[in-house]
């Protein structure tokens, strides 16, 4: 588990679901963080929670039960919970780099990644987009091979996929192309299939436009340009269909007929799938060659160090990458 920013409620929602570990039955888990920081924040909330420096991941299963494990830090955390501060820029991503390598390494058998604050990180002379595209170009430059992100937002009742991800709302009928949708929804399936449990995984594609296009009368994206998508992945025997009018595909007796709900810009994908469940859903980066998961919000700052920060998708995307761990390693898909 990565730390995420420092300043956020990562570090308390960590210590959360470390202390109701047993009644929760979570898989044992390590940290990458600042173990000075994280012990000044247990005390800040008033958790009883032992924090155990350890130096190699292989010591992270034995020393669970009774201490939460923390591979430190090169780079220090100040506990300043809810002042963000550049300085803390560069543990933040030491964490996400060796989290990778060593899930790459096999040393782990997958990642949970605690939210970032992306602006913290731009101050800092970050340049990607989001944590979903710096994960991808990180395990592309160190396999050498390349790799296209898929970001799913894993529900107990609705799942979503955005084609396009973190760019202005104005560059999405620029970026969307007929492969693009094409190659999104193999690796969804795909991810689907191996690691998640869903054998012949059902896609709803939805329009770009209002009412999708109306036929062209309201744009003519979704005719030109989804549409061919959705025809060439029939083809290729993938149940897939659409385009659909975005204002009446996530309604409870709509969601009965899809798996996955693929989507062509953010909003469109997160704000249902938050609407939903916002407790309980779940970020995965499908595409990678390792497990990624997260839980579906932000750092929220202003509840760091409160004690009011729920854990429930952390715990939630704990529990997911377990089991897509497990499917992965058996090759054997496994029920979600």
């Amino acid at each position: 588990m990565t730390v995420g920013e420092p300043a956020g409620v990562g570090p308390d929602i960590a210590l959360h679901a470390y202390r109701d570990r047993a009644s929760l039955g979570l898989p044992p888990f390590f940290m990458l963080a600042d173990p000075d920081m994280m012990r000044a924040r247990a005390a800040r909330l008033k958790i009883d929670v032992s924090i155990a420096v350890i130096e190699t991941p292989s010591l992270a299963a034995e020393t669970f039960g009774h201490a939460l494990p923390v591979l430190p830090l090169a780079n220090r955390h100040g506990e300043t919970p809810g002042q963000l501060d550049v300085a803390n820029a560069l543990g933040t991503v030491e964490a996400i780099d060796r989290a990778t390598r060593l899930a790459l390494d096999g040393r782990c058998a997958g990642i949970v990644t605690c939210p970032i604050d992306k602006k913290a990180l731009y101050d800092a002379g970050f340049r990607h987009p989001g944590h979903t595209e710096y994960l991808a170009d990180l395990c592309a430059t160190i396999t050498g091979d390349t790799v296209v992100p898929v970001m799913l937002l894993a529900g107990p009742e609705l799942s979503c996929v955005p084609v396009t991800i973190h760019i202005p709302l104005s560059q999405v009928p620029k970026h969307l192309t007929t492969d693009l949708i094409v190659e999104t929804a193999r690796i969804t399936v795909r991810g689907l299939i191996e690691l998640l449990g869903v054998p012949h995984p059902r896609l709803a594609v939805s329009g770009l436009n209002p009412h999708a296009g109306e036929r062209g009368a309201i744009g003519t994206e979704d005719e030109t340009v989804i549409r061919p998508a959705v025809e060439r992945l029939q083809a290729e025997g993938i149940d897939a269909f659409g385009p659909l009018p975005g204002d009446t595909m996530f309604h409870g007796q709509a969601r009965v007929g899809y798996d996955v709900a693929l989507c062509m810009y953010h909003d469109q994908a997160l704000i249902p799938a938050k609407t939903i469940a916002f407790d309980e859903t779940v970020n995965v980066t499908l595409g990678l060659p390792i497990i990624r998961t997260s839980p579906d919000h932000g750092t929220a700052a202003s509840l760091a160090g409160t004690g009011r920060a729920r854990p429930d998708s952390l715990i939630a995307a704990i529990r997911l990458a377990a089991r897509m761990a497990t499917a992965k390693a058996s090759s054997v898909p496994v029920a979600a």
